[in-house]
């Protein structure tokens, strides 16, 4: 048996799936939640084997909580996290990604595709909507003549954003790169101006397409 847990603040939405989850042969759904807050609790109390993610809830996001997850859960346990979501833009797909997640589903996603889907990550594939997959391969497409090199990131700036792609807060930059608060904050802020960008989504999003950190 497939174990998921569900975490949405549509209780509706939550609830149908569920259901339709606990009546399909290989699937038991094992955990509801209207939100993610605590959600490494959870995760270890009810060991699934795959998680459907909500972005927007309240208190923590969806990628906030993948970032989580990953980071408190021992390698080789950690479940396979399927963001199910009503946002279809670029930036919010390239942080759920490189937040760990293994798929990104539209909610208007059929049902039995949801299962099709699940029983793929957990075969070690990835799921995406067909609208969601043609938007990452635009998004590669149209990166495709950016080069790294333009960027002129000082080596003190890669790590900044090496840091921010694998989700580390400014608190978390410091530690690692043995830097104060207010450094990270100046280097960050360089780092959008070099890169083009205005968001903490938007660097990440433009670090993956363009393979910074291949």
């Amino acid at each position: 048996m497939i174990r998921i847990s569900i975490f949405d603040d549509n209780n509706s939405l939550r609830e149908t799936l569920a259901l339709i989850f606990d009546t399909t042969d290989d699937l038991i759904t094992v955990g509801q939640y209207a939100d993610a807050l605590d959600v490494v609790a959870n995760v270890r109390y009810n060991q699934p084997d795959v998680i459907l993610m909500d972005i927007d809830m309240p208190r923590r996001t969806g990628i906030e909580a993948v970032q989580l997850i990953r980071k408190s859960i021992p390698e080789g346990r950690v479940p396979k996290i399927l963001m199910l979501t009503v946002f279809d833009d670029v930036e919010r797909i390239f942080a759920a990604i490189s937040a760990g997640a293994v798929g990104y589903l539209l909610k208007k996603t059929p049902a039995d595709k949801i299962i099709d889907a699940i029983r793929e990550v957990m075969s070690g594939g990835a799921a995406m909507t067909p609208s969601i997959a043609l938007k990452v391969l635009g998004a590669f497409q149209q990166s495709g003549t950016a080069s790294p090199d333009s960027f002129l990131l000082t080596d003190k700036e890669k790590e900044v954003l090496h840091r921010l792609v694998e989700g580390d807060s400014y608190k978390l930059i410091a530690h690692h790169c043995h830097i104060s608060m207010g450094t990270v904050r100046t280097h960050i802020v360089n780092i959008y101006e070099k890169l083009h960008v205005n968001s903490k989504s938007e660097a990440v999003a433009k670090a993956l397409k363009t393979g910074l950190f291949k």
